[in-house]
């Protein structure tokens, strides 16, 4: 008799839930249970549904069947509580597997916990507890997650995913795994169908031969492309590259940045600067332009090289620096330009060269006005120029060893008793030793000819020397010359300051170019792009 009263009693209650659900389709459907209770003492007001045999409970709202072996549903509440391998489904594009579920009719939400695990035909989430918003179509997490997609595994502490969009918000130490890279950010927004993320704080991708860090970015997971911003920076082919905005396409095996950009070559110990760079994995190459520069470790000291461009090549082993048009470098005791300049780090070598001349200009252009556009270097006091210059350091050591001009090669050197006096030597080539950093002797050879001002020890003008010879060595003492010798058949006097008239004072071709010898590091720079830097209109440029 007892068991007849529940038969009546569900066949009644599932009379009055078809009944109710016409009237008002939010209210949740009993579809089916092996028995039904009540123990209004335990539970006041609930329907007790249990599983009986192989028939379990079935509750359907809005498109929505959750199964379980056991239910309490609150019907004047239009909620329900489900335990024992619960099964939520949507459709046939949701499926959600936990222990425990409680599901509010009234506003669509629900809470699943104890192993819950959800799937997707695209991806599957597992965590201890799941919250849904069935309204606003949101799912989300505050207890350890972990997300499996076709090509990634992604973990976070926290999260929340929005289904309508295929998006997932990861907070609080994320993780994604891929055979290919690994990351780990403190926020990341992830889209499923595409496989972008959006990051957001502090993040690392790891690659097989790339690590990134960012604070803001984007990066494409499948086609491992994207843009990093706020402190970012690319570790790539034993180059640290750091700027205001990177950009990196590993297919490509290419790299860009722009503003306040350094490029760091490990290896090497140099560094090369700018606000626009492109780096080329393939090829091993560099190129950086927008008030670009390097600084190169020389005698303990930093080595500065000015380029309107500047292009590295070569592996980290053999890496070549080439820089192209206003070229300028500083030292703390050596100043130059030119306008290219080539470096190689394996063989020690620095050349600095000059634009060659169209045929135009070899017919139209002065003297003076060809041997200007001749690279040219201070040491000291001493002004060396000629066709081509060409510093070299000990093999394996960063340290100066000889100085090489070729084609003209000019020495001059402002005499520092008279007002407008200056000693000057002119020759072919030019070869000269350092030690200690300084230079110690120079040998100038081939139509060499000399101007020289000659003092007695109490410090009183004997005259000017004004001498022709093949060869001669010159020596030097704190960067300024301190001896002359003549060698083979030298032609020369030494005559009076007054009999010597001032236009013969300087040999053919001189060109005393003090104004144009960078003194500070702003000095590598000319005034236009000065003013670029400083223009408040380009807030991402600094100084």
């Amino acid at each position: 008799m007892k068991f007849m009263k529940k038969l009546v009693f569900l066949f009644l209650m599932g009379c009055w839930s078809q009944f109710t659900t016409a009237q008002e389709p939010k209210i949740i459907e009993i579809r089916q249970a092996g028995s039904f209770e009540k123990d209004e003492f335990l539970y006041p007001e609930a329907n007790i549904l249990s599983k009986k045999g192989e028939t379990r409970v079935h509750l359907f709202h809005k498109g929505a069947l959750v199964v379980s072996d056991k239910s309490f549903f609150y019907s004047k509440k239009n909620f329900f509580e489900a335990e024992g391998k619960v099964v939520f489904t949507q459709g046939d594009t949701l499926r959600m597997t936990s222990e425990y579920l409680e599901y509010d009719g009234v506003n669509g939400k629900a809470k699943a916990w104890g192993n819950v695990f959800l799937k997707q035909p695209d991806m599957t989430l597992e965590t201890d507890t799941l919250y849904l918003n069935r309204n606003e179509n949101i799912a989300y997490y505050e207890t350890p997650g972990t997300i499996i997609d076709s090509a990634n595994i992604l973990k976070s502490n926290r999260g929340k995913y929005f289904m309508n969009e295929k998006k997932y918000q990861f907070i609080s130490n994320v993780r994604i795994n891929n055979p290919e890279y690994y990351v780990t950010s403190t926020q990341l927004d992830y889209f499923t169908e595409t496989n972008k993320a959006f990051l957001y704080g502090p993040t690392k991708i790891v690659g097989v031969d790339y690590d990134i860090y960012c604070e803001r970015g984007f990066y494409n997971l499948e086609a491992q492309r994207g843009n990093f911003k706020q402190n970012a920076l690319i570790n790539y082919n034993q180059k640290i590259i750091e700027g205001d905005s990177l950009y990196f396409e590993n297919d490509r095996e290419y790299a860009s940045a722009n503003y306040d950009v350094t490029i760091t070559d490990t290896i090497n110990n140099s560094i090369i600067r700018g606000n626009y760079a492109e780096i080329f994995k393939a090829k091993d190459s560099a190129i950086i332009t927008k008030r670009a520069y390097a600084i190169n470790i020389l005698e303990n000291d930093s080595l500065y090289i000015k380029a309107d461009t500047l292009i590295g090549t070569g592996p980290a082993e053999n890496r070549i620096l080439r820089g192209y048009y206003g070229v300028k470098i500083l030292k703390s005791d050596i100043r130059g330009k030119s306008d290219s300049l080539y470096l190689n780090n394996q063989i020690g070598k620095i050349e600095l060269h000059k634009r060659p001349l169209n045929k135009k200009q070899s017919q139209i252009l002065s003297d003076d006005e060809k041997n200007i556009k001749n690279p040219v270097l201070w040491f000291g006091d001493s002004q060396m120029s000629g066709e081509v210059i060409h510093l070299l350091t000990e093999p394996g050591e960063k340290k100066l060893d000889s100085l090489q001009i070729f084609g003209n090669a000019f020495i001059i050197e402002k005499d520092t008793l008279s007002n407008d006096g200056y000693n000057q030597i002119v020759g072919s080539e030019l070869y000269g030793n350092f030690e200690e950093g300084a230079l110690k002797n120079l040998d100038v050879i081939k139509n060499t000819m000399v101007i020289y001002y000659l003092y007695s020890e109490a410090g009183e003008l004997i005259g000017i020397n004004k001498t022709i010879c093949s060869a001669l060595d010159i020596v030097f003492l704190n960067n300024e010359i301190n001896e002359i010798s003549f060698y083979i058949s030298p032609d020369g006097e030494v005559s009076p300051e007054d009999q010597i008239d001032k236009n013969l004072r300087k040999l053919k071709g001189f060109l005393w170019r003090e104004n144009e010898k960078p003194e500070t590091i702003e000095d590598l720079f000319k005034i236009n792009d000065v003013k670029q830097l400083m223009n408040p209109g380009n807030p991402n440029l600094k100084e």
